[in-house]
């Protein structure tokens, strides 16, 4: 069993920064792939950024590449996304997740431990 907290949200400006944190707890967190999804009111929840295991391979959404920076510490069981150059459009409410089968990183269907979120709200 995999418990996972996230962190960090609020409210931010456009063009401003804002980071997330998900600590993880439970099981080996440094044997699995995370990622981070967000879901804003009436859509469906989207990939965001993914990290391996090791953090030595990260992968992104086209939307957010070269403005978020996912990084994860296994000493402190917890992952980070770092948020820059925020959009209105990148309000939504954040979530981490813990990549458990499949070979895809950007599938939800193959993450089976989820936090409860947090709200980040961009203003323009």
């Amino acid at each position: 069993q995999v418990q996972l907290v996230e962190s960090g949200g609020g409210l931010a400006q456009a063009g401003g920064s804002l980071g997330l944190s998900c600590a993880a707890s439970g099981r080996t967190f440094n044997s699995y792939g995370m990622g981070w999804f967000r879901q804003a009111p009436g859509k469906e929840r989207e990939f965001v950024a993914a990290i391996s295991y090791n953090g030595g391979s990260t992968f992104y959404a086209g939307s957010v590449k070269g403005r978020f920076t996912i990084s994860r510490d296994n000493a402190k069981n917890t992952m980070y996304l770092q948020m820059n150059n925020l959009k209105p459009e990148d309000t939504a409410v954040y979530y981490c997740a813990v990549r458990q089968f499949g070979s895809s990183w950007s599938s939800e269907a193959v993450y089976g431990y989820w936090g409860q979120g947090t709200q980040v709200t961009v203003s323009s």
